[in-house]
């Protein structure tokens, strides 16, 4: 097993491990469903039960299929794979009529690594520690990705270890969003990162990026933290601040009954 396998599996594994801790699980033989009791349809998706293990058994995959279909709300069913720490498994479930709807690189980066870029004159760039900002860091997001205002955060925002979110301000303005999901064997995903489109390409994604690894290593002695790239632009933003392909990310979906 390569190096690079090696952190794939890790990667993968962390995942299930930190994902496990508020999500209801689906035991589905080479795959394990995550379920958001209530949470939006997209935090529900399905994930390689057995890293670093190849997935051969067409019997076995039918049968994890079946049951996945049974838990999942009708029309939702999808994986989130790392390609390389579950062999076998995307070529299986292409064979069973699932189609690939995303394929990107896993960027990684250890904290020796961080480039840490300088906020501009009148950024600030702070942990959110409150309800509001949770709300408001939530919000910005949300109208980034086009989703609306809908499954917004209540309560305060969780310790470190399980997640956290980092929220940029211009002249006191929100105007760009990073979070983190729970740690586990020291590894986190970064993910909802979002600029306010009028302040694009002016260096906040990278700025939060960067400020979201630090805090998670700082605070939840995160030593590995990695990410998927929306676009070529996001992919190169997080490149410059340190972070390094090393595997490939799948993601699959049942194609729509006619």
């Amino acid at each position: 097993m390569t190096d690079a396998v090696k952190l794939a599996v890790r990667i993968a594994a962390a995942q299930l491990s930190g994902l496990s801790r508020t999500r209801t699980l689906v035991p589905a033989g080479p795959f394990t469903g995550l379920l958001a009791p209530s949470g939006p349809d997209y935090l529900n998706y399905t994930v390689a039960a057995r890293p670093g293990e190849p997935v051969q058994d067409p019997a076995e995959v039918d049968a994890g299929l079946d049951a996945l279909r049974a838990a999942f709300p009708e029309g939702t069913l999808r994986f989130e794979l790392i390609d390389e720490a579950a062999p076998g498994a995307v070529d299986a479930l292409e064979g069973a009529g699932l189609g690939v709807t995303l394929r990107v690189p896993v960027l990684t980066i250890e904290p020796p690594d961080l480039v840490r870029p300088e906020p501009a004159p009148g950024v600030t760039v702070e942990l959110v520690t409150t309800e509001h900002d949770h709300v408001l860091g939530s919000v910005l997001a949300h109208r980034a990705f086009g989703m609306g205002g809908a499954d917004l955060p209540t309560g305060p925002p969780p310790e470190p270890p399980d997640g956290g979110m980092v929220l940029a301000r211009m002249d006191g303005e929100p105007v760009a969003v990073a979070s983190w999901t729970p740690v586990a064997d020291g590894v986190t995903e970064v993910v909802g990162v979002a600029t306010v489109e009028e302040y694009r390409r002016q260096g906040f994604g990278g700025l939060v990026t960067a400020y979201a690894v630090d805090r998670v290593v700082a605070l939840a002695g995160a030593t590995l933290a990695w990410l998927t790239p929306g676009s070529a632009d996001a992919d190169r933003v997080y490149r410059k601040v340190g972070f390094r392909p090393v595997a490939t990310a799948v993601h699959l979906a049942e194609e729509p009954a006619l």
